[in-house]
């Protein structure tokens, strides 16, 4: 059996956003995401890792190209998220609360089906250099 290799993509973005629950109040808002709730909304230098994997094609030794990689993830991420507002300016976010958790899950959703070779394993998105959410794809 050939053996499963697993290639990473890491890449970064500056977004801004806002934690709030429309349905829910003000002081409610304010009680549960504090400071992320700042009317004026915060920003993050989000770090992006994108994982596939896959048997190695035999006349490229490739799970798959990374400069392919790189182009999707400009073309269906970066490009749409990069020194935006995730609550205002990012049409796959719209509607969402943009926590690590949903932005991670929103991601993997727009990447999903996209790539030429190989199969979206996970994706990993620090927040923070201390703070990620990791997705694979599982639903509840």
């Amino acid at each position: 059996m050939p053996p499963t290799v697993y290639v990473t993509r890491k890449t970064h973005f500056n977004a801004a956003h806002r934690l709030h629950n429309p349905e829910k109040s003000d002081a409610w808002n304010e009680d549960v995401f504090g400071a992320c709730n700042h009317p004026n909304w915060h920003g993050h230098n989000y770090e992006l890792e994108v994982t596939v994997a896959g048997v190695p094609d035999p006349d490229t030794g490739y799970v798959i190209d990374l400069g392919q990689l790189k182009a999707i993830l400009h073309e269906r991420i970066i490009d749409k998220v990069d020194h935006k507002n995730l609550n205002l300016d990012v049409e796959f976010m719209d509607g969402i609360i943009p926590s690590t958790e949903n932005f991670v899950v929103a991601i993997w959703n727009e990447l999903e089906g996209t790539l030429p070779g190989g199969t979206l394993h996970r994706i990993r998105l620090y927040e923070t250099p201390r703070n990620f959410a990791e997705y694979r794809g599982e639903s509840s």
